[in-house]
């Protein structure tokens, strides 16, 4: 029997109801993307061509800058950063560490964007010659993996080495000054290092080792909004796309997105590329071979199993 009571009720909370804020599809206000001087982030943002993509759900896009990988992955770590993109070490370094970071898509390298230089006039001539030698890294970065497998592929150890962990600035200033013997270095360093102080390349990643590059994004972000990270992934893809054929295009928008002498940018854009895909079992079991490598020299604190971390992306999803 319904009665006046149960009447009175049901329309309270019906009234209760209608009253309350209607909540619409959960998202961010913006995506906090972390970029760095090489890659193609910086031209993509010139492009506005992320902004483009997301603006019509409301979403801003917000760049953030960083000398180099480590730093930020701690910023995505902390989560001050949602995404970025990275060379193969700081990942290894990050998990390790225990960051909440997930791969989310993967750039396979041709190997021509990194090198250990030496001055002009050195005796260096071989990996085998730095033995005994000063060489400066980023610590924890790509380069200090790349300086790891060159050692390995001379037969040297890593204590046949003096290392001397710089960030890009810091070992821009070293090199110059002489008081390194080589540098570990990627582009757009790399380039600025040959143009500018005639540095000379006695190994590029492709003559030590096969590299590959990440996406990276927060563990909670990629929970709280995976069809966001495909679309970014998406969105990337299809610039590389573009990118590939278009280097012209792509120094450009670089250069003046950072400042970076449009020479050198054209140097490194000409030897770049920038298919972006997903993580495949070859891409996975390189990565793991890099922080099984780690592992051994004690590197990093404890061995990690890379696969634990990864993000199952399909194109087109």
């Amino acid at each position: 029997m319904i009665t006046r009571r149960r009447i009175l009720a049901t329309t309270l909370l019906l009234a209760t109801a209608l009253a309350a804020p209607v909540h619409a599809e959960d998202k961010p206000a913006e995506i906090r993307i972390g970029t760095q001087k090489g890659g193609f982030f910086p031209a993509v943002r010139q492009r506005q061509t992320l902004e483009n993509a997301f603006k019509p759900l409301g979403i801003e896009i917000k760049w953030i800058d960083f000398q180099f990988g480590p730093p930020l992955l701690e910023a995505i770590n902390v989560g001050s950063v949602d995404f970025g993109y990275v060379g193969d070490s700081p990942p290894i370094f990050a998990q390790a560490g225990g960051a909440k970071i997930r791969y989310v898509a993967a750039v396979k390298s041709d190997g021509n964007t990194q090198a250990i230089v030496v001055p002009k006039d050195s005796p260096i001539h071989s990996l085998a010659d730095l033995r005994g030698k000063r060489v400066a890294f980023g610590k924890g970065s790509s380069a200090h993996n790349l300086l790891v497998a060159a050692l390995e592929k001379a037969g040297l150890s890593w204590s046949d080495i003096t290392p001397a962990p710089l960030a890009p600035a810091d070992a821009t200033a070293a090199f110059v000054k002489g008081s390194v013997d080589a540098w570990s270095i990627w582009d757009p360093y790399l380039a600025l290092a040959e143009l500018k102080e005639n540095a000379r390349v006695i190994a590029f990643d492709k003559d030590v080792h096969k590299p590959n590059a990440f996406y990276i994004a927060g563990t909670d972000f990629v929970e709280k909004y995976p069809s966001l990270v495909a679309k970014l992934n998406t969105a990337f893809a299809s610039e590389g796309v573009w990118a590939d054929s278009h280097h012209e295009d792509v120094a450009k928008a670089q250069a003046e997105a950072t400042g970076v002498d449009i020479e050198a940018v054209k140097r490194f854009v000409a030897r770049s590329n920038y298919r972006v895909v997903p993580l495949d079992a070859e891409v996975v079991k390189s990565q793991q071979a890099v922080a099984d490598r780690f592992a051994k020299l004690g590197l990093i604190p404890k061995p990690v199993n890379v696969s634990d971390i990864v993000w199952k992306w399909t194109p087109g999803s």
